[in-house]
């Protein structure tokens, strides 16, 4: 049998699209700044982690 590795790709895009409200709800566009800024980080690292798996995953099903 194969061996595949799957990414819960579902898990990662509701993660992403979570985290990306929660920092766009905590952005002050008069200020320009967060309400939180160490939370923001927080959110912003999932963010972007979340992002790459599935970029990473969608790069490797378009590579079959």
């Amino acid at each position: 049998m194969e061996n595949k590795n799957n990414v819960p790709v579902f898990t990662f895009t509701i993660t992403a699209i979570i985290v990306g409200a929660a920092l766009y709800k905590q952005f002050d566009f008069v200020t320009l700044k967060f309400e939180k800024p160490a939370l923001a980080i927080v959110y912003f690292i999932v963010f972007v982690f979340s992002i790459f798996v599935l970029i990473k995953n969608f790069k490797k099903r378009a590579g079959k």
